[in-house]
């Protein structure tokens, strides 16, 4: 934090604060650290302890601090102006955490009008729309052992399975009018799931405080402020300590693309245009009827980059997910022609954006040793997961929609058809190491009338399950890091609904039961395999087999490490026929152990396979010298691998 140049004075209910501007911007620009400065902060001046406030609004006439401690009456806290700096401060004393305010702002054509503080920690339970003092140095941490172990891991070599989950809707409290779990409920009941099912990290839909529950916390209000459905900030604190000390990651949803026109919000904000562009054309997002942030301000980008770090800093998260880069990146993004502006090139693309995600992923990356970024970008931008000193964007990861998009629709058809429809399956892996790409099952793909992914998978119950099973075999298998949304993982049945807990009561079926325990195994297998993730982002560590095989819809691949005796044989049937006698390629002699077979009574199948292991023969086959002879389960997968002596 940098040392301000600070002088108190006196005076009746106030003391007014005086600090050096340049260095402060130039310390926030630096680091990223406004929310040191910004805000609300308990301190103490002179033995006098309170609160100051500080609050960006250049264009503002005057500015007032108005709470519960003043009757929300403008008259009696009136701040000053800094400078030229457009920043207004004061110190009111006596005010303590829990206490709500907000500014009142008049602008310079005498209009007046409050809005919640940008930069607040804590934020009043929708409906009501006040910020609240929040202490946010206070809470202890013992999540030494994880953070020091995150920072000194190469993640792009270790296996990441993602849980995403909306804390609204994973699970309810029937018993107390279908109400959320708090935070802290969630740390006692959530956590031991995640480490039971073997996910490595939880991805967490948007925690920042938002007005309206259907957005799913993707239109943020409050970007400092975790929301107050589920408890305060310190709640939200432990739940994160608490996945720390049982090694799990977590992932924070972060939507600097846009956000919601709430009068009590960013837009506007002080009677202009501050946070986001005047022109339409440039500024808004008709779709979403949304702002769009003008990421060539200097004090909007900062207060976003300044926001990634606070996450970071504040609440120790380990990744951030970007939203809708795509709508970031182009500034035609689902706009009509003659409806966006190009930029001063004469293009499409949005260079200022660019330059803020390549600032973002800098700086959070400098700062932070092994946190993680991951961007939501659909497009065939280049070099997404690339560094900026090579020309990308500098993100860890990309969410790799073709291969969902074409995996889900490959699925969706009878297996009598999928031989017309082989590319599907195959084409993902011409592009699979362009990026470095997570392959993402989230919950976009179970709303708006898309159904749950089991009923995507046709045919009936059976062959829907062992469609799933198949799926996700198949998905940890392929090149790339894992993700699912909540439900998935033992089968939700109806399509998600952010006002209901998901469909725990299936898990009386059999059939539900044993789809879980197979994602459980899947991830247990999946950690304990390097081969399966230890070389996901170059062609070194995938090797194919068969490709061509559409007539009979089989594919089979190697997964492998830099020792080419340690490799897993994938095989995958995406028909609902045994198929015996089918002959495989395999460069090394020896004992074959089945690792994984989808099939598997274990899981519900039908239980065809190999009895466990099957060896090889001297038979050339697929150009490899020795060949097994398999028998493929219906609508199934297997793993096998060679069995190492020494």
């Amino acid at each position: 934090m940098p040392s301000y140049a600070m002088k108190s004075i006196a005076l009746t209910n106030t003391i007014i604060i005086r600090f050096d501007m340049n260095s402060y911007l130039e310390e926030a620009e630096k680091h990223c650290r406004a929310y040191k400065r910004m805000g609300a902060h308990c301190l103490t001046i002179k033995g006098v302890q309170g609160v100051r406030f500080s609050v960006w609004a250049p264009n503002a006439a005057s500015v007032y601090v108005v709470g519960d401690f003043n009757h929300w009456e403008s008259q009696h806290h009136s701040m000053e102006r800094q400078g030229n700096s457009g920043i207004w401060d004061f110190f009111i004393p006596g005010l303590k955490p829990g206490d709500l305010y907000k500014f009142e702002i008049k602008g310079l054509n005498g209009s007046a009008f409050q809005k919640a503080d940008p930069y607040a920690f804590a934020s009043e339970m929708r409906p009501q729309t006040a910020s609240m003092i929040w202490d946010f140095e206070k809470y202890l941490w013992n999540d030494l052992s994880w953070m020091e172990t995150r920072r000194e891991t190469n993640w792009l070599e270790n296996p990441i399975s993602i849980y995403e989950v909306h804390l609204g809707s994973w699970r309810r409290k029937p018993e107390a009018n279908n109400d959320w779990l708090t935070y802290r409920e969630l740390a006692k009941e959530l956590i031991p799931y995640i480490k039971e099912m073997g996910f490595t990290h939880i991805e967490l839909l948007p925690l920042t405080e938002y007005p309206l529950d259907e957005s799913w916390g993707y239109q943020t209000i409050g970007y400092f402020s975790p929301t107050s459905r589920f408890g305060n900030p310190d709640d939200l604190k432990l739940f994160i300590d608490q996945c720390h000390q049982n090694y799990i990651g977590v992932i924070l949803d972060w939507v600097p693309a846009h956000f919601p026109k709430d009068d009590h919000g960013l837009a506007r904000f002080d009677g202009t245009y501050l946070y986001e562009h005047a022109d339409p054309r440039k500024g808004e997002h008709v779709d979403w009827g949304t702002l769009i942030f003008n990421y060539g301000r200097d004090e909007a980008r900062n207060f976003l980059l300044s926001n990634a770090m606070y996450w970071a800093d504040i609440y120790h998260i380990d990744g951030i997910r970007v939203d809708a880069v795509a709508s970031m990146l182009y500034l035609d993004y689902s706009r009509e022609e003659n409806k966006w502006l190009p930029n001063p090139l004469g293009g499409r693309e949005n260079l200022e954006a660019i330059d803020f995600l390549k600032k973002f992923n800098e700086s959070i990356h400098r700062e932070y040793p092994g946190f993680l970024t991951f961007a939501e970008e659909s497009t065939a931008w280049p070099m997404v997961s690339r560094p900026t000193s090579l020309g990308g964007l500098g993100f860890d990861f990309k969410w790799n929609m073709g291969w969902m998009h074409d995996t889900l629709q490959y699925f969706s058809k009878e297996p009598i058809h999928r031989k017309y429809h082989h590319n599907d399956i195959t084409f993902s892996l011409m592009y699979a190491f362009t990026e470095n790409f997570t392959l993402p099952f989230s919950h976009d793909e179970v709303v708006h009338g898309k159904g749950s992914l089991l009923r995507k998978m046709p045919g009936d119950l059976w062959q829907q399950h062992a469609h799933l099973r198949l799926l996700y075999a198949y998905m940890y298998a392929h090149p790339g890091k894992k993700l699912l949304f909540m439900g998935d993982e033992f089968g939700q049945l109806d399509e998600w609904n952010c006002y209901e807990d998901l469909d725990w009561h299936l898990l009386q079926w059999e059939a539900h039961e044993k789809l879980s325990y197979f994602t459980k195994d899947l991830n247990r297998i999946y950690t304990q395999t390097p081969c399966l993730y230890e070389i996901d982002f170059s062609p070194k560590g995938f090797e194919w087999i068969d490709l061509h095989n559409a007539e009979q819809s089989i594919i089979s691949f190697f997964r492998k490490r830099h020792d080419p005796k340690d490799r897993i044989v994938c095989i995958f049937n995406f028909t609902s026929t045994p198929r015996e006698n089918y002959r495989v390629g395999v460069p090394l002699h020896g004992s074959y152990a089945e690792v994984l077979n989808s099939d598997s009574e274990l899981y519900g199948g039908s239980n065809i396979g190999n009895q466990g292991n099957v060896d090889s023969v001297p038979l050339r086959w697929q150009n490899y010298d020795y060949s097994l002879c398999l028998t493929l389960p219906p609508l199934g997968a297997l793993y096998l691998r060679l069995e190492l002596n020494g």
